[in-house]
């Protein structure tokens, strides 16, 4: 499993209140673009403009898929946001190509909350298919808080 890398700037908009995990509608969009600002822990807001995603066509949507929220709740002092898998499936032309999957919250005005990065460039052809596989059992965002 590759691992989800968190923005600084997700984590202080989670202190002041920028986010409602629970209700919001996630995107998660493909870039061939790295993150930026101090290896990206500082970039706030998702846009094509930042990173450019590939053309909405051939299977790919403009803006990313969005993910399926199967649980977002706490428990123990744990809260844990649980995403179902999202998967990419090419048509004629196919999608790419990308590196990163980028995960905002398209309900707070584009926040960004983290990154996959896959390590070189994936191109899908007609009818390949493309996993970003979410932790099922640790979620995709999980945050402690001490008793």
């Amino acid at each position: 499993m590759v691992a989800f890398n968190k923005y600084n700037a997700f984590v202080d908009e989670m202190s002041k209140g920028g986010h409602n995990l629970q209700t919001a509608v996630y995107k998660i969009a493909l870039s061939n673009t790295g993150p930026t600002g101090g290896n990206g822990l500082t970039d706030a807001t998702w846009s094509t403009g930042l990173y450019p995603a590939p053309t909405a066509a051939n299977g790919y949507t403009a803006g990313g898929n969005t993910p399926t929220v199967t649980s977002a709740a706490t428990a123990s002092y744990i809260f844990k946001l649980v995403l179902a898998d999202s998967v990419f499936t090419a048509t004629a032309g196919g999608i790419g190509p990308f590196r990163y999957a980028y995960l905002y919250n398209s309900s707070a005005s584009n926040k960004l909350v983290g990154w996959y990065d896959y390590g070189s460039s994936i191109t899908l052809a007609d009818t390949e298919t493309f996993t970003v596989d979410y932790d099922p059992t640790n979620g995709a965002v999980q945050m402690t808080m001490t008793p």
